[in-house]
């Protein structure tokens, strides 16, 4: 997932975040996750400037309001950024890469995640440096003023006075030789020559001196004896690749066959949901059950940890707990080593080979997708890692699907959501994105959550006792999904292929017994029947199954681990005919004419998106066709503008190879979020725009993209709707553009417009249907509900037809939230957030805040507090508690004003106090009686 579009939402106009990075700060034996934005900014006087930006972070970053500005590090003449080996540890590929980025007031330590992505961090990082030629300006970053921290008598905004004054700057760097003048890469990619700066502040807790510190204990948990050589290493520091590498890798992948044998290799794939606990026996009966040590092992858990505080701040002590009980139970014939580890809130995956096969593991990369609550949220979701694997290409997923029975379509989308935002950077970063699909073999593992669909629990018990599986198997949800979803996208089957399912359910809701008879009796709580919830499903070629099974001995969790063992025909090279098979290409590759200027066809140069609507997505195709030179073709901005399209707008791929006679298909998806509806709303853009597609050492093309947008309750100001009494779609463009573009006034100032509503009617109409229909309703706000529900919800709002409105309580709910978030201006204004944050906790000046607001937002506020109060009032039946409401609540109402840095945590905190202390002392219902 691309995290830089958090990052730019924090930035103010002329900044620009080129990459981001997340990674780990290391200090001690602390931990913390950073993410590292890239941004450069074009001074007014020419040329260009860099710093590095380092963010915490509550959970994968998608908008802005993820992310709090920690520290900011100038890339100036002394910053420098090395790869260290810390205590002379050996490389363990695949591992992840420990830079230590310095200048002369700071030293930190940082934890990169190994793969193609952070290699084009670290060149671009190296690319931003100025240099060392003595003719070239110092960068003066008078840009980075705003972000300083206010001084009672503030020095002139000069890089010598930001130096002498410690305490101002959360920030130090360091990327290259520190002094060196040399300008090139170190061969082993040990180091990358840039300069030494940072802007001297106060030391944070986990800055390190410049000498290396040890790992901390969670990397060292692999057997000493595992640890092998990498070679590889040096794939971090490699320079892009040029068009003639490009085109040779191109005929390889198509001679593949001639110069690669299969060869088996043993698959441990397992999972397990471990519903929060920590380990509490020996997981050897599960990972270590078969007489022959596999080659890989790939392990999945889901519920890893169920605290409020894995949920919203992402951090939890389980991964730890757990990544050691795996390694200490793998299979004790072998050595193994740790190739990756990703997790996403409570669904971690873990990956290990044997020492011997370390050297044959490439192109490691690893991203998460999160599926909850307003499609960011990672109770729910997927993780995956890709390799390569000699010559072939696994990806491994582990995902934890919508739960209950009834919400299988919730999981069909779940599924889909995952398989298309699941995407990998590939090594050449001129080749577009990787998907799921895109690989030789897909292993997915999880807890998914499909049911048997028999709602009679006791028949469902007795069949089990019975071990009548085949009657049981009609029941599953599965087989159905297979033909609905699963099999029409191409993608994993899930129905275990040629395996056995004749293995008891894999989930209960008791966890005190492994004999079924004992185990069955314990159902009365909950009367949930038994199901197969936790999966091994797979895809390819030269797959075997040999075994698939849950197993009955471990007994921490209501769910049992289920394990499949698998031999995988992988294909590797013998190294004779490769060398033979490149020397043919790289010789007729001599013989192609150079001086050829490659030239595509296109077909079709003009797009029209019709009736374009807020959050759905539009897509058009086209195809490009190349000629007979190879070619590179790139989506290039236009010129004065920053991006290659405007926000709303994107090609994918946006750039790629073509081989001579080759086509590829060119998708322009058009999706208006927040960022984009308030404007298209207003009339100042139109669905307009024209793309510029070059050739290298080729002629460029334009392309034409034009559409109308339906103007959209969301994305439009409160103060707006409130003098809508119509329909937004009943009322004339020119209408909704005035509207919207009229200024907010605090009080009434003698406006020749009729009086306005108190609140907008699209949330009171929300607001009532969740008070009507779901103020008993578990896990409200907490369980996203359907896409194609949402479409329903927005279009019933927009053209005022409410009495036609049918949709889930969790989907009103998540559209309620998505209508606060879409507001241009928040509830409290961004005016009043500093106000806010300094009289948190003090309920009577809080009050005369909200008091100051104007009319139709305090109405909105009161009103909001007003429908809380009433869920709070019925939490035995909704779970719901004003912790959880003011942190869903807290960000949505109050955001930081725009184009402000963010926020530390702690002040994030506060803004969700201020919420809380509104939840915990009732105000009069007086709202909850409004009529549109």
């Amino acid at each position: 997932m691309d995290q830089s579009v958090a990052i730019q939402e924090t930035l103010a106009d002329g900044e620009y975040c080129v990459i981001a990075v997340q990674g780990v700060l290391c200090g001690g034996d602390s931990r913390q996750s950073r993410l590292l934005g890239l941004v450069r900014y074009r001074p007014e006087r020419g040329g260009q400037e860099h710093a590095l930006f380092l963010y915490t972070h509550r959970r994968m970053a998608i908008t802005g309001d993820d992310v709090s500005l920690d520290q900011i590090v100038p890339v100036s003449r002394d910053f420098t950024l090395e790869e260290v080996s810390p205590d002379g540890e050996l490389y363990i590929l695949g591992s992840d890469v420990t830079v230590q980025l310095d200048t002369a007031e700071l030293s930190l330590l940082f934890q990169l995640p190994f793969g193609s992505h952070t290699r084009t961090f670290l060149q671009e990082v190296a690319r931003a440096c100025p240099g060392f030629d003595p003719a070239t300006p110092d960068p003066e970053f008078r840009w980075l003023s705003r972000y300083r921290c206010p001084e009672p008598e503030p020095e002139p905004p000069t890089p010598q006075s930001w130096n002498s004054a410690p305490g101002t700057w959360p920030g130090r760097a360091r990327i290259g030789g520190g002094g060196s003048s040399s300008d090139e890469l170190r061969p082993n990619g040990k180091g990358l020559p840039v300069d030494q700066s940072s802007w001297g502040q106060n030391k944070p807790e986990n800055s390190l001196s410049r000498q290396n510190k040890s790992k901390s204990e969670i990397t060292n948990m692999v057997r000493s004896s595992t640890i092998t050589v990498s070679d590889k290493a040096h794939i971090l520091s490699m320079q892009k690749f040029g068009l003639r590498d490009t085109i040779v890798k191109s005929h390889l992948i198509q001679k593949e066959e001639d110069y690669t044998y299969i060869q088996n290799f043993r698959f441990f794939v397992g999972t397990y949901n471990v519903n929060g606990q920590s380990p509490k026996e020996c997981l050897r009966p599960w990972l270590s059950h078969d007489t022959q040590a596999p080659d890989v092992y790939c392990v999945g858990f889901q519920e890893l940890d169920l605290s409020k505080e894995a949920f919203f701040f992402h951090d939890t002590p389980k991964e730890e707990e757990w990544f050691k009980a795996v390694s200490e139970a793998l299979h004790p014939d072998a050595k193994y080593a740790k190739v990756k580890l990703i997790r996403l809130v409570g669904i971690m995956l873990l990956l290990y080979v044997k020492q011997e096969h370390a050297a044959y593991i490439s192109e490691v990369e690893a991203e998460t997708v999160g599926t909850g609550i307003m499609g960011r949220m990672g109770n729910k979701g997927g993780v995956a890692i890709r390799f390569q694997f000699h010559n072939t290409s696994i990806c491994v997923v582990n995902s934890h699907l919508a739960a209950h029975t009834e919400e299988y379509e919730r999981r069909n989308q779940d599924y889909k959501d995952i398989c298309s935002r699941m995407q990998f950077c590939q090594v050449d970063p001129s080749l577009p994105p990787l998907t799921i699909s895109k690989h030789d073999v897909i292993l997915w593992l999880g807890d998914l959550n499909y049911r048997i669909e028999d709602p009679d629990v006791e028949k469902v018990k007795k069949l089990i006792e019975e071990k009548a599986f085949q009657t049981l198997y009609a029941y599953d949800q599965v087989p159905a999904a297979t033909q609905a979803l699963f099999r029409q996208l191409s993608l994993p089957c899930p129905t275990p292929q040629g395996a056995q399912k004749a293995w008891l359910p894999s989930s209960s809701s008791a966890s005190s017994s492994s004999s079924w008879e004992v185990w069955a009796l314990c159902f009365s709580e909950k009367c949930r029947a038994p199901a197969w919830c936790d999966r091994v499903l797979w895809k390819g070629k030269n797959i075997t199954q040999l075994s698939y099974q849950s197993h009955m001995a471990l007994k921490t969790s209501d769910h049992k681990p289920v394990s499949s063992v698998f031999d995988i025909g992988v294909r590797v090279i013998n190294e004779e005919l490769y060398r033979k098979t490149l020397e043919e290409i790289v010789r007729s590759l001599d013989k192609m004419e150079n001086a050829n200027i490659p030239s595509v066809s296109l077909s079709k140069r003009e797009f029209c998106f019709q009736n374009v609507k807020y959050m759905h997505l539009q897509v058009e195709s086209f195809t490009i066709r190349n000629g007979q030179v190879p070619c590179q073709f790139e989506f290039i901005s236009k010129p004065n503008e920053e991006f290659y399209c405007k926000q709303w707008l994107r090609a994918s791929p946006s750039r790629g190879f073509l081989l001579p006679d080759s086509a590829i298909e060119i998708e322009l998806e058009l999706f208006v979020n927040k960022t984009t509806a308030t404007k298209l709303n207003s009339g100042e853009d139109k669905i307009e725009d024209i793309l510029v597609l070059h050739l290298e050492r080729g002629k460029d093309y334009f392309l034409s993209v034009s559409g109308n947008y339906i103007p959209s309750c969301f994305g439009s100001p409160i103060h707006t709707l409130c003098y809508m009494k119509e329909p937004i779609l009943d009322l004339p463009l020119e209408t909704i553009r005035e509207l919207t573009l009229m200024q907010l006034q605090t009080e009434d100032n003698g406006s020749q417009l009729e009086k306005p509503m108190d609140i907008p009617k699209e949330l009171w109409i929300l607001v009532d249907y969740l008070y009507r229909n779901a103020i008993q309703q578990e896990d409200l706000f907490q369980q996203p509900g359907l896409r194609s529900e949402f479409d329903h919800i927005r279009d019933c709002l927009d053209t005022g037809m409410i009495d036609n409105l049918s949709a889930s309580n969790h989907s009103v709910a998540e559209a309620l939230l998505l209508f606060l978030e879409s507001l241009p201006e928040p509830v409290i204004c961004y005016s009043a957030y500093r106000n806010c944050l300094e009289c948190s906790g003090n309920l009577a000046a809080s009050k005369q805040v909200i008091t100051a607001l104007p009319a139709c937002h305090r109405n909105v506020f009161t009103y909001l507090m007003a429908f809380l109060q009433e869920l709070l009032k019925n939490s035995a039946k909704n779970h719901l508690d004003d912790n959880i409401l003011a942190s869903i609540f807290g960000s949505l109402l109050l955001r930081n004003p725009a184009g402000h840095q963010k926020l530390e945590m702690a002040e994030k905190k506060k803004a969700q106090e201020f919420v809380h202390q509104f939840l915990t002392h009732p105000e009069p219902l007086s709202l909850l009686s409004y009529s549109a």
